[in-house]
């Protein structure tokens, strides 16, 4: 479904990715393990179209995308939730959850019915639903931005660095929810980045390990623990 072949970016005339290449299957909930300055964040942003490739290609359903502007990968189905959330502080959780559905000007009842799914999947966000983002808890924050990204995310959702700066708590609420995403959400795929792999490794059916920028074997990786790479 989601596809990188060989990509290469460079930030600052600097080379950050050198030859990335993954497979996002429909309904696969991918991992992106590495630790940080290894390329992660960069990756789902070449995959968003918020920085110029150098080299290589990102496809969707088949469609090559890779000079297309960000806006249009969100209308193919690609919901993205930043680490930093990036919230609206002045919209309430409700508007800051309407607000992509809105750019994208969708039907009302498209829209209403994206909002009743995402409000049923995270029952919480119901609960909070006319409070203020800049009121929120960094975790109530980190589940918006899930919400968010599945308002529009009808194919992939890519998250980066869900669990960072989360109680153990909360962490195993976020778990839960990535857990039940399949259920609630048939045939979105998931792709996460996180510089823990034992907070993901339960919960994914293909792990990349991405170093300095590239895709690497398990046999070469050393994070502390042994990752296996699929696919």
């Amino acid at each position: 479904m989601l596809e990188l072949r060989s990509v290469a970016a460079d930030i600052a005339g600097a080379p950050v990715l050198r030859g990335v290449s993954m497979h996002l299957p429909p309904g696969g909930l991918v991992a992106l393990i590495g630790r940080n300055g290894a390329g992660k964040t960069t990756t789902l942003r070449a995959i968003m179209g918020l920085l110029p490739l150098r080299g290589g290609a990102v496809l969707v359903g088949g469609e090559e995308v890779t000079s297309a502007p960000a806006h249009h990968r969100t209308r193919l189905g690609i919901g993205y939730a930043p680490e930093e959330r990036r919230l609206f502080g002045p919209f309430t959780v409700q508007q800051n959850l309407l607000l992509p559905a809105e750019v994208l000007r969708l039907p009302p009842a498209e829209t209403a019915r994206r909002l009743d799914a995402v409000l049923t999947f995270l029952p919480e966000l119901a609960a909070l639903a006319s409070r203020r983002a800049a009121g929120l808890s960094g975790g109530q924050g980190k589940m918006v931005a899930l919400g968010r990204a599945l308002m529009v995310g009808t194919r992939a959702v890519l998250l980066d660095e869900p669990f960072q700066g989360l109680a153990p708590a909360l962490a195993h609420r976020y778990a839960d929810a990535l857990r039940g995403l399949h259920a609630a959400f048939p045939g979105v795929a998931l792709l996460v980045t996180e510089s823990n792999p034992q907070l993901l490794e339960p919960l994914v059916d293909t792990t990349y390990v991405i170093e300095r920028g590239e895709i690497v074997p398990d046999e070469i990786a050393t994070l502390k623990t042994t990752i296996t790479k699929h696919g």
